[in-house]
C-alpha cells in the first residue's frame, strides 16, 4: 500500500540543506535509515549540518549552486557513483526578497527567480532521466502558502512559489506514467532564519501578525515525511492554513484587508 513505503535504504538528495527546513528534512530521513546527500552553495555549511545530523556513514555533503546546471549534473554523478540511485530529490534551496513592487530592483527579482524557481526546474530536468531509468522516484518541491496567497511586500517571493506550485503540479500529471511522483509542500510561517537571510530592498515590511510565532522546521520535516509516505499531491502545514487558503480563494478581499492591517515596517 502507498503508506507502507520504507524509508530505510532510500537515497535522498536535499538542496538548501545547510540550515532550517532543509536540514530538518535531511535529519528526519537520515534518522529513519535513509542515505542523505546535503547540498548547499557553501560546502562548509553543508558539512557542518551533516555533522549535526550524524549518520556520517550514509550521508554526504556537497556544494551545489542550483542556478548552475553543471553543478547539478556534477552532484548527480557523484551521488550515483556513491549510492547507485536517487529515490527522492527535494527542491528546498531558495531565499526571500523583501521589497515593495514600486521600489523593486529587477536584478534582485531575476536572481530570486533564478534560485527559487529556475534552480528547481533545472534540478527537475536533471533528475527526470535518472528516475525514468530507475522506473521510480519522488520529487518534492518545498514551496510556501505564499504560493497560494500573494503576500504584499513579498511579491517576488510569492511569484516564485506560485510558479513552483504550477510547474510541480503539472509535472506530477505528466510524469505519473513513468513512476515518478511529484509532491508540493506549502508551509505557513516557519521559525527559521529566512527573514535574516532574505535580500532586503528599499521598502521592507512584514505582514506577519505579531502574535503568530510560526511552526518549527522539524514540524515541516515531519509533514514532508508523512506526505512522502502517503504519496500526497500537496501538503499544507500547519493544518490551520487550509481554511486560510480556502478563505482567500472565496473572499480574497477579506484576507487582503487582514494582511494590510498587520503590515508594518521592519528593521
Amino acid at each position: 500500500m502507498r503508506n507502507q513505503i520504507d524509508v530505510s535504504g532510500k537515497v535522498i538528495v536535499v538542496t538548501g540543506a545547510s540550515m532550517g527546513i532543509g536540514e530538518a528534512i535531511a535529519r528526519i530521513f537520515a534518522d529513519r535509515g535513509a542515505s542523505v546527500i546535503l547540498l548547499s552553495r557553501d560546502a562548509g555549511r553543508a558539512e557542518a549540518a551533516r555533522g549535526r545530523i550524524g549518520h556520517t556513514e550514509r550521508t554526504l555533503a556537497l556544494s551545489c549552486d542550483v542556478r548552475n546546471r553543471e553543478e547539478i549534473d556534477r552532484v548527480l554523478s557523484l551521488t550515483l557513483h556513491h549510492f547507485n540511485r536517487i529515490d527522492v530529490w527535494v527542491n528546498n534551496a531558495g531565499h526571500g526578497l523583501l521589497d515593495s513592487v514600486a521600489q523593486l530592483d529587477m536584478a534582485a527579482c531575476r536572481e530570486t527567480f533564478d534560485t527559487n524557481f529556475f534552480g528547481a526546474v533545472e534540478s527537475i530536468l536533471a533528475i527526470i532521466p535518472v528516475m525514468k531509468q530507475q522506473g521510480a522516484g519522488t520529487i518534492i518541491n518545498i514551496s510556501s502558502v505564499a504560493g497560494h496567497i500573494p503576500l504584499p511586500f513579498h511579491a517576488v517571493y510569492s511569484a516564485t512559489k506560485f510558479a513552483m506550485n504550477a510547474f510541480g503540479k503539472a509535472a506530477r500529471v505528466e510524469l505519473k506514467h513513468a513512476g515518478i511522483h511529484v509532491m508540493t509542500v506549502c508551509p505557513g510561517y516557519v521559525r527559521t532564519d529566512f527573514g535574516a537571510n532574505a535580500v532586503r530592498g528599499q521598502e521592507v515590511r512584514t505582514v506577519r501578525p505579531p502574535t503568530v510565532r510560526g511552526i518549527s522546521a522539524q514540524r515541516v520535516a515531519r509533514a514532508v515525511l508523512n506526505g512522502y509516505l502517503k504519496q500526497k499531491r500537496e501538503v499544507i502545514v500547519p493544518w490551520i492554513m487550509h481554511p486560510v487558503v480556502k478563505l482567500y480563494q472565496l473572499f480574497p478581499g477579506v484576507v487582503e484587508w487582514g494582511m494590510m492591517r498587520t503590515a508594518r515596517r521592519t528593521e
